[in-house]
């Protein structure tokens, strides 16, 4: 592009350089007329004038050489075919192209230079020195000019690429740290689900099962009280340990591991529940296996609670290094609500590899809620969701699905490696 649009303002280091070319280009054409007239020169006076003109007018037009910088190299190539002293305003236009434009319109307007100096030969041969000498050194000097022209050039497009990298890189660091902070967003929002869906999932047993029988025995209402007071407390300190890590510089959030599970079970017996826990482990889990399973588990209780309402869940974790770690949680389908949680006996958890049997009356728990699907998640939502994608990234598989003699069945598989 040879650029006729208006060239941006010079600033004191342009003026500078503008200065300095137009001084030695200036310089040049004196110092070669002074040399003219200490010697005899061939060349008439005429041609003598009217080269000294030529060369005074290619000087005084460097000052557009940022303007049109390939036009004018090529009117002062042209005269530099029988002028002289227009040579040092003619190698400055070379430099300006080489430095402005890109190396094939430099290579052109080079090419004609050359056929310049072949001309310049011919027409105005020297006496004493050789034609190819002056040919040779008119190649030289002109290619001197146009190789630091092009030196320039290539190290402003280097220095033009590797700030534009740094942009980049600046722009690409900022678009992972929002996403670092997305995915940690998201991150606490699926612990702050798993660790209170829980809690709170119990509190609405109890709290729903005493709005539903307000005359139940004074006994049983402290029962269900404590039980109330306690998950409240409890959700509250595990809501200060994630907000703990969210205010302090560094820090992971609070993980429960593998052998929780139990802790699990027993408080969702407190709370009214049948869980029948059977572990069937040989070996130490892998942390990320053994969290992963206790929210699955988490999760699986939970949904039975609020959607599957007084039906025994049987919760099955078994593994070996190599065969990777089975969880499998299941519940019956609801049973009739025949009384009230708050006045049952909770039952006990049953050993690990034993299987629990239910007492002959089953408690039920709070009423459910009119026409709700008796069911664990007969609708995925955002917690069965969630609960995928942290299997995914545990490399495992979940399922999920309503089983065939009715009631919900939840089954995940996780690696562990030998």
């Amino acid at each position: 592009m040879n650029g006729s649009a208006t060239a941006p303002r010079r600033g004191l280091r342009d003026w500078a350089v503008d200065i300095g070319l137009f001084l030695l280009a200036a310089a040049s054409g004196v110092w070669m007329a002074a040399m003219r007239l200490e010697e005899p020169s061939p060349v008439p006076p005429w041609l003598f004038n009217l080269d000294q003109l030529t060369g005074a007018l290619g000087c005084a037009a460097l000052w557009l050489r940022r303007r049109r910088p390939v036009e004018l190299a090529l009117v002062l190539v042209a005269l530099s075919a029988f002028s002289e002293l227009v040579a040092g305003a003619m190698l400055v236009a070379l430099f300006t192209v080489a430095v402005h434009r890109p190396p094939r319109t430099t290579t052109a307007v080079f090419a004609l230079s050359l056929l310049a100096v072949l001309g310049y030969v011919v027409l105005r041969p020297e006496p004493g020195t050789p034609d190819h000498l002056l040919l040779l050194l008119g190649v030289v000097i002109q290619g001197a000019a146009v190789g630091w022209g092009l030196f320039i050039h290539h190290r402003r497009r280097l220095v033009l690429s590797l700030r534009d990298r740094a942009a980049r890189a600046e722009v690409e660091a900022h678009l992972r740290a929002e996403q670092a902070q997305l995915h940690a967003r998201a991150r606490i929002a699926r612990e702050i689900h798993d660790v209170l869906g829980h809690r709170l999932s119990l509190l609405s047993v109890h709290a729903g099962a005493l709005e539903y029988h307000p005359d139940a025995p004074a006994e049983d209402v402290a029962r269900a009280a404590k039980v109330i007071r306690e998950s409240a407390h409890q959700a509250l300190q595990d809501l200060r340990e994630v907000i703990g890590v969210l205010r302090a510089p560094v820090g992971e959030l609070p993980q429960p591991t593998l052998a929780d599970i139990r802790q699990l079970a027993d408080e969702s017996g407190r709370a009214g529940m049948w869980v029948d826990l059977s572990e069937e482990l040989t070996g130490a889990v892998p942390d990320r296996a053994g969290r992963t399973a206790y929210r699955i588990v988490q999760e699986a209780l939970t949904n039975a609670r609020k959607h599957a309402p007084g039906a025994e869940v049987r919760v099955r974790v078994a593994g070996a290094p190599g065969r990777g770690v089975t969880v499998e949680v299941c519940n019956d389908a609801p049973a009739p609500a025949a009384s009230d949680a708050i006045s049952a006996s909770p039952p006990a958890v049953p050993a690990p590899g034993a299987t629990s049997t239910p007492p002959p009356a089953p408690p039920a728990p709070a009423v459910p809620a009119p026409g709700a699907v008796p069911t664990l998640g007969a609708r995925p939502g955002q917690g069965l969701v969630g609960l995928a994608e942290r299997v995914a990234l545990a490399d495992g598989r979940l399922e999920h699905g309503p089983a065939a003699a009715g009631g919900w069945r939840l089954s995940a598989w996780l690696p562990w490696p030998p």
